[in-house]
């Protein structure tokens, strides 16, 4: 059985994400918080379709493929960075950390669209309620998770943090799958929260540095198929990188 998230409108976000450390939206309010409609969003939906295989999962599987590239936003600008890798330390990432891994950029048929700079500027601007008016250094990662082996993990490192200060995770659509429930849980305390997101451009957003999250893996349907996903990884004081020797 699939739970519901607890939807909020966009005034709640600010001061449910200080209390409680995530706040969860749905497709209408995610496109008011960035002050869009939806069309602008699902015009880029087709670019899932075009993601590369994720070559250096250490689990063998071939079940996800992604994109990665990296902005800074400051107020209203949003300023694309030279082509980096994304690197985690294994104290967040067991599975993957202490790995350079190097992805295939986003095309500019998501990063040009003038609707891709207001979500960064609106998801920025929430971070900076929260914590102070400053540059912030943003992941963002388009992630196709398929079931060609049978079943497809979101999080295979499991529940984690991300060692960031802020994590969106937007749901682009779900197609013939089962699975996929989203659980979040107090990183120091006992309380958590599940639920599946199912709605396109229904949102999670979380201060890492309080909660854990992961997806439990998807199954299959029919034949085949997909959950996509976009996630935005907000950090003040700049980019994750392995210390300089």
């Amino acid at each position: 059985m699939s739970l519901s998230p607890p939807l909020m409108p966009p005034a709640e976000v600010i001061p449910t994400l200080r209390d409680q450390g995530y706040a969860i939206l749905g497709r209408t309010g995610l496109c008011e918080l960035v002050g869009t409609p939806a069309a602008p969003l699902d015009a880029l939906r087709p670019t899932w379709e075009d993601l590369p295989p994720d070559t250096y999962l250490r689990d063998g599987g071939r079940y996800r493929s992604r994109r990665h590239s990296c902005f800074v936003v400051e107020g209203a600008a949003v300023t694309p960075v030279p082509h980096r890798a994304h690197w985690q330390p294994v104290e967040y990432n067991a599975l993957h950390g202490g790995l350079e891994r190097w992805f295939e950029p986003m095309t500019p048929a998501v990063v040009s669209q003038p609707v891709w700079s207001q979500l960064l500027r609106s998801l920025a601007a929430c971070c900076s309620a929260l914590k102070g008016a400053q540059p912030w250094f943003v992941e963002a990662h388009q992630f196709r998770i398929d079931t060609t082996d049978g079943i497809g993990r979101p999080t295979p490192e499991g529940a984690h943090r991300d060692g960031v200060d802020f994590v969106a995770v937007l749901l682009v659509g779900r197609e013939g799958i089962k699975g996929g429930e989203t659980r979040v849980f107090e990183a120091a305390g006992p309380h958590g929260l599940r639920f599946t997101l199912s709605e396109p451009w229904s949102a999670l957003l979380l201060d890492d540095e309080r909660v854990i999250h992961e997806s439990t893996p998807i199954q299959p349907l029919a034949e085949k198929g997909h959950r996509d996903t976009l996630v935005l990884t907000f950090r003040a004081k700049g980019f994750q990188g392995p210390a300089a020797p």
